[in-house]
């Protein structure tokens, strides 16, 4: 164990949350955490169209039908490159899209689940151009419209102006630990490079910068997000309690609320591997592989145990980020911890 008088921990903790401060530290001299925070807050378009409707090219290689809502919930069946795709083309946002438009889906649209860990990301982010009026990006997008009037430090396009010394590095698990977390059956699956999910994880590393920790001025939307607990809870916060800050409309955050529709094969994941991991819209929900929060809750984990969430019923919204890597698919410890902690202060819902 770690003793707790050689770790600093700073913050502030409201009265009567004094039980998710002691989980915070316990984290550290427990479970084995190596830097972290933890931040709770209280306080579009017509998702059943087809995507070609927007992005006429869209329509070929047997896409023609997908909608939005499947692209979102990750059952296009896009959920990897079936050509070589470098940084290069990634940073060109017109040779990406040309890439996305030609790619072939794995199988009938609409009737598997895949996680689409780093296309979904592009494809949204070609979408929006198409869909709004001046044409931006998912980086610029967000932080024009939603972190800007926030106030948040969340960047899915890191600037220039953020100094390597606000930033963080992150330590990646033993190989070990790997195999204790992850289980021998799916490690192997995820080693081999022709395995689904480690086809849908390439180019995960793209957003990382030997030099300067992370890439300035470069997007991976799926992935290569940076920033800080409290910005991911503030900003959950706003859409767990009403969306006023950001003129939400109340049929956007019924939408998102709302239970996830399956596939035809159902929740099974071809890329996980399981059965029960459900998303909607971009997000994942609450279901019975991944707990968080009260029903109609929305968010999504973060590769090594983070996490952010929004609580409707609740009020709330929630972040835990970490510098350790940890290898728990369905809920690192160290944010069970605190979640659960959070959840015996607050009213229930």
């Amino acid at each position: 164990m770690v003793a707790l008088q050689s770790i600093r921990i700073e913050g502030h903790v409201s009265a009567g949350f004094d039980a998710v401060r002691d989980a915070f530290a316990e984290n550290f001299s427990r479970r084995h955490e190596l830097g972290g925070a933890c931040c709770v807050y209280g306080g579009g378009e017509k998702v059943e169209e087809r995507v070609c409707r927007y992005w006429p090219e869209f329509a070929q290689a047997g896409k023609e039908t997908i909608t939005v809502r499947q692209l979102l919930a990750h059952q296009a069946g896009l959920f990897a490159f079936d050509e070589p795709v470098d940084r290069s083309v990634v940073a060109d946002a017109d040779r990406l899209a040309v890439v996305l438009a030609r790619q072939k889906p794995a199988w009938a649209p609409g009737t598997r689940q895949a996680y689409h860990a780093i296309t979904l990301g592009y494809y949204e982010s070609e979408l929006l151009r198409r869909i709004d009026p001046q044409h931006r990006s998912l980086g610029q997008f967000f932080q024009d419209e939603i972190a800007t009037p926030l106030g948040i430090d969340f960047y899915i396009r890191l600037p220039e102006s953020i100094p390597d010394s606000r930033l963080a590095m992150i330590a990646r698990p033993s190989l070990l630990a790997i195999l204790r977390g992850f289980g021998l059956r799916f490690s192997l699956v995820a080693f081999n490079p022709r395995s689904n999910i480690a086809r849908a994880l390439m180019g995960s590393e793209f957003p990382l910068d030997a030099q300067r920790i992370y890439a300035r001025n470069f997007e991976v939307p799926s992935g290569g997000g940076v920033g800080t607990a409290r910005a991911i809870a503030r900003a959950y916060s706003v859409f767990a309690t009403g969306g006023r800050e950001l003129q939400l409309r109340p049929q956007t955050l019924q939408a998102l609320s709302a239970p996830a529709i399956p596939a035809t094969h159902g929740f099974y994941d071809e890329c996980m591997l399981g059965d029960g991991v459900m998303f909607s819209l971009g997000f994942m929900k609450r279901g019975p592989v991944w707990s968080f929060g009260s029903e109609g809750s929305f968010g999504f984990p973060g590769s090594g145990g983070s996490l952010g969430f929004a609580d409707p019923r609740a009020g709330i919204g929630y972040a835990y980020v970490t510098s350790q890597m940890g290898t728990a698919l369905t809920g690192d410890p160290r944010d069970l911890a605190l979640r659960n902690a959070v959840y015996a202060i607050i009213p229930p819902a």
